[in-house]
């Protein structure tokens, strides 16, 4: 019998994405094949964003479309978790699970494609299916979180932290390496409190003793010699820690802090963990141990309540921490975000004003801190390279947030690559460059 095929469409962030590859490897594993379009596939499942009405109005036309294409579409997700909204909008769906929900999309798929296990054929290889290049993979570290931020209805979709045991995460993380894999990205709703919740239980890995905690993990990932970045880093003083291992060379010198916003007030309204810290204070503290340290960080214009004055304060932090990429949204009124209910609502055309406006200004920040790197040489991964130009990533660059670091002339240098290269030019958010 041939095997049964599952067309799968993946939305969302890499959180989303390393739900996806799960459930991906668990069919693989047990004989389905992938399809890789809709009309090839037995049914399709279509793992959903829920976290701001754009990407709910994207996942319910996803929905929509594999229905029409194909007629079986199971739905997971954390659109999933409002499965309410899923079944009005689109009442033929066959079934309806939330996010991280393996075992239930698979109760799902053995119903209504049931398929039988063939051991000697139905293989995986040990890193599991991947949706990323080979040279690199997400990392998950743990699930759900324990804050809850205003503006924010992640942990009523993906509950309270729950920490991955640290001997699992570095047997994944191995298997990764042994795989080819030459960056790993940690990601978790909230990277700094990994093992909070079993109160840094220790674990261990190839015999040896070690905490479930981020310090601790880095420590170890920094062993396997790739690039380990982390991403969803809370500013807590345990972030402190790390530092010294980037200055080190252990993982790289790379900090994805969501911060917000500047505003005491505001911040206390959105309920943000450590709204009393000094970030100013701490991200010269951390680039004064790393000066080659880059900060991502993302913030939220607009926020229900923002006086100008708070607006031009936040203006003035992002003029003072020079940070290196950052990502603005104007604030969005997502059903279910008790922000929602917070007094003096700013009228729509005044946050996306505001949205602009920080946007301009990081603008020509970026365009001033990139343009110090002409000259210098770095160490980049190479992405694509179609013969003409090659695509690649400094330690500077996340996958799909950042910018990127062209080559000109690349020869026969393939994905997965590290060359040194030479900058020659700069824009507001990429790198132009020749091999050394």
């Amino acid at each position: 019998m041939p095997a049964k095929k599952v067309g799968f469409v993946s939305l969302g962030c890499p959180k989303a994405l390393v739900d996806s590859e799960r459930i991906l490897t668990q069919l693989r594993a047990e004989g389905y094949a992938i399809s890789p379009s809709y009309t090839d596939a037995d049914l399709v499942v279509v793992n959903t964003c829920g976290f701001i009405d754009s990407a709910v109005a994207e996942s319910l036309d996803a929905i929509g479309e594999a229905l029409a294409e194909n007629g079986k579409v199971i739905v997971t997700g954390c659109l999933g978790a409002k499965s309410d909204i899923v079944k009005q909008t689109h009442p033929k769906v066959l079934a309806v699970t939330g996010p991280h929900a393996t075992d239930e999309v698979m109760r799902a798929v053995h119903k209504h494609l049931p398929h039988k296990h063939n051991p000697h054929i139905d293989l995986v290889p040990p890193q599991g299916i991947k949706l990323t290049p080979k040279h690199y993979a997400y990392l998950k570290i743990a699930e759900g979180c324990n804050h809850r931020c205003t503006f924010c209805i992640i942990p009523s979709m993906r509950g309270d932290l729950v920490s991955r045991p640290i001997g699992d995460v570095m047997q994944e993380a191995e298997n990764l390496v042994k795989a080819g894999v030459k960056e790993l990205l940690v990601i978790s709703q909230d990277t700094s409190a990994y093992g909070v919740d079993i109160k840094y239980r220790t674990g261990f890995w190839g015999g040896k003793p070690i905490k479930t905690r981020m310090t601790a993990l880095a420590q170890a990932l920094g062993e396997l010699g790739v690039w380990v970045r982390l991403h969803y880093v809370y500013p807590y003083p345990n972030v402190d820690e790390v530092i010294p291992l980037m200055a080190e060379g252990k993982i790289l010198p790379y900090l994805d802090a969501p911060f917000q916003h500047a505003s005491p007030r505001i911040l206390k309204l959105m309920k943000r963990p450590a709204n009393s810290e000094n970030t100013l204070a701490r991200i010269k503290a951390w680039r004064a141990i790393c000066p080659e340290l880059t900060i991502r960080s993302t913030f939220i214009a607009g926020f229900p309540g923002e006086t100008e004055a708070e607006f031009e304060e936040l203006l003035a932090f992002l003029e003072e921490a020079q940070l290196d990429r950052v990502g603005c949204f104007a604030y969005s009124p997502v059903e279910g975000a008790t922000a929602n209910a917070l007094p003096d609502p700013v009228p729509e055309e005044v946050r996306e004003e505001r949205q602009a406006r920080f946007m301009q200004a990081q603008e020509k920040i970026s365009k001033a801190r990139l343009k110090k790197k002409i000259g210098q040489t770095l160490t980049v991964l190479i992405d694509s390279n179609d013969g003409k130009k090659a695509v690649a990533r400094s330690y500077a660059d996340a996958p799909e947030i950042d910018g990127s670091v062209f080559i000109s002339k690349p020869g026969d240098i393939k994905p997965g690559d590290f060359v040194q290269v030479e900058i020659t030019r700069a824009d507001a958010h990429d790198l132009y460059s020749k091999i050394v």
